[in-house]
């Protein structure tokens, strides 16, 4: 459980989407995302549905590595981030779903309106179906380690590295606290497989955030 909560507390962002400085084909939907030195910056902390539509081809297993740094902006009590992979298309408007597709995502929320999600540090994954139609498959409570969400802790890049299998939807999330290749399984409840996409969409709400691989 440590493992699982230590990973998904910032879930989830894949660096196959960035080549050194540059992104490879891309559209910024929504939000005000801009590169500056090694990092991708969203910088946007009003805009609830920020994106950027990024082409990575998906299939099999796949690597995500990446670090992620919050840059502020849930002095509200809001905010999230997360990444669809295996998109089948991309649609270059805001929208809430991002086609065939799943999302892993972060939320802190301390009044949520979803009375599925609990209120305070949670993670979920979502199966999108269309670009207005998602489900909750998976949902996390991770308030028992929302201690973790220091200004020190947050003021570091965190690196991750989650591995997704586009044949089996078996998901590792690799321990970032640890040296040794420590991870959380976890399974994607689909049964139309194999996954397959071209695109993965980087995400916000609410929140100022920064990458990097």
């Amino acid at each position: 459980m440590k493992k699982m909560v230590l990973v998904l507390a910032l879930l989830a962002v894949g660096t196959l989407v960035f080549a050194q400085v540059n992104l490879p084909e891309h559209r910024f939907v929504s939000g005000r995302w801009v590169v500056s030195g090694q990092r991708l910056y969203q910088n946007d902390e009003t805009a609830r549905l920020a994106k950027v539509n990024i082409r990575a081809p998906q299939s099999g297993p796949m690597l995500y590595e990446f670090d992620a740094r919050y840059e502020g902006g849930a002095e509200n009590g809001h905010g999230g981030f997360g990444l669809h992979v295996f998109v089948d298309a991309p649609y270059n408007e805001i929208s809430w779903g991002s086609g065939n597709s799943y999302l892993l995502w972060l939320n802190y929320d301390e009044n949520p309106l979803n009375k599925q999600i609990p209120a305070g540090l949670s993670a979920q994954v979502y199966r999108s179906y269309t670009n207005s139609r998602m489900d909750i498959v998976q949902n996390f409570d991770l308030n028992d380690y929302a201690d973790l969400l220091t200004d020190e802790y947050l003021s570091q890049p965190i690196p991750f590295k989650i591995v997704v299998n586009g044949n089996t939807g078996e998901v590792h999330v690799y321990d970032p606290t640890v040296l040794d290749d420590s991870y959380y399984v976890l399974n994607l409840d689909r049964r139309d497989f194999p996954l397959r996409g071209d695109w993965v969409v980087l995400r916000t709400n609410g929140i100022k955030l920064s990458f990097s691989n």
